[in-house]
């Protein structure tokens, strides 16, 4: 499962039968802006296509997991999603799995559980709350 693939069955419950998708999704992002500018959200058959202009990298990245970390969507095409500065900060992506703790995730992949804060920034619009994570959750670990 690469960055664009999420498991439609898990995620935030954030709409209803009788709710738009993509307005659903769109004010979700724009609630916690990572730093996207004319941002766009379209959705069908579980594909959320996302639009805009992101200031960096770390802003695309994370309008993309806001996107697909929401139950129903398995799929996010950000093809005309543009991301301005490309930044020189390494990062993985993880899924979580049951059991996780963000510290458990800092210590196997920065050496460190409480580093888990790092993580947690780098997340910021994404997680909420470092204690509410949930499994097929994707998140973004910064490596440097």
């Amino acid at each position: 499962m690469g960055l664009f693939d999420f498991a439609s069955d898990l995620g935030k419950k954030l709409f209803g039968d009788d709710d738009d998708p993509a307005e659903v999704i769109q004010k979700h992002i724009e609630e916690d802006n990572p730093g996207v500018k004319d941002l766009h959200v379209e959705v069908e058959d579980g594909v959320a296509t996302v639009s805009g202009e992101a200031k960096d990298q770390s802003a695309f990245e994370k309008a993309v997991l806001m996107a697909g970390n929401i139950f129903g969507i398995k799929e996010v095409k950000a093809d005309e999603l543009k991301a301005g500065e490309i930044g020189t900060v390494e990062t993985a992506y993880y899924t979580i799995e049951k059991g996780d703790t963000l510290w458990a995730i800092a210590k196997k992949h920065l050496g460190d559980g409480n580093k888990y804060n790092d993580i947690f920034v780098a997340n910021r619009e994404v997680i909420k709350d470092p204690d509410l994570i949930y499994p097929g959750q994707k998140i973004r670990i910064p490596l440097a």
